[in-house]
């Protein structure tokens, strides 16, 4: 039995620590996970670590009953059977639209060929926010940074997180739009969250509590450094 029960998907990266500390407070002893860079599964603790990215993968197919997640990762990945049990109000980050300081970036290009060019590493939250917003946009998907996209003609403007601003200023971008703040959240697999539901809600409550009153505080959230 491990000590909540239950096993979690704990993220990789910037939320690693913070949700390190989140399972101290539930009685579980995370020194063996902070001493272990390499060794990834620890199941008499009941917690497996991976990339944020994935976390929603391993709740959804059962490999873990609870996983830790930037909002993020949901929102790129709404497909995901996997239910949002909690904000936990850490990872503290925005998804927004940059482009360069004195570009008209959403206005000129859709007078002048009736889209908008967007370079992002979140396609779907992309094309969900123009759709929405009723602008035609060409979304390009990049893997590594993004702010270089505008800078080279690539793109007319990007679409990523931001926690800080300092990468947008250092490569002379400015916020024109913001999409949604962005948080670590708890959540669970849909089987699981029946058959074990006293366990889940047991565990529930006590992060309710933890988090009840804080304001969103830390690094940024989801899988990869934000700007």
């Amino acid at each position: 039995m491990t000590p909540t029960g239950l096993t979690i998907a704990v993220p990789r990266g910037a939320l690693f620590a913070p949700s390190l500390d989140l399972l101290d407070g539930l009685g579980v002893d995370t020194a063996p996970i902070r001493e272990n860079d390499r060794r990834l599964i620890f199941p008499e603790l009941g917690v497996i670590t991976t990339r944020p990215s994935d976390v929603p993968t391993y709740v959804e197919h059962g490999a873990a009953d609870l996983g830790i997640t930037g909002k993020d990762v949901l929102l790129e990945q709404a497909d995901r059977e996997v239910y949002e049990l909690l904000d936990l109000r850490y990872g503290y980050c925005r998804m927004i639209v940059a482009a360069r300081d004195g570009d008209d970036p959403l206005g000129e290009p859709l007078r002048r060929r009736g889209t908008v060019r967007i370079a992002t590493k979140y396609p779907r939250i992309a094309t969900d926010y123009f759709t929405g917003t009723g602008r035609q946009a060409e979304i390009v998907e990049v893997k590594g940074s993004v702010e270089i996209g505008p800078l080279t003609g690539l793109v007319d403007a990007i679409v990523d997180l931001t926690a800080s601003g300092r990468t947008l200023a250092e490569n002379h971008l400015v916020e024109h739009e913001q999409i949604v703040e962005c948080t670590a959240r708890l959540i669970a697999n849909p089987v699981s969250h029946k058959l074990k539901a006293s366990a889940i809600d047991s565990l529930v409550d006590k992060l309710r509590a933890a988090v009840a009153g804080t304001e969103p505080t830390g690094t940024p959230g989801g899988g990869a450094p934000a700007p």
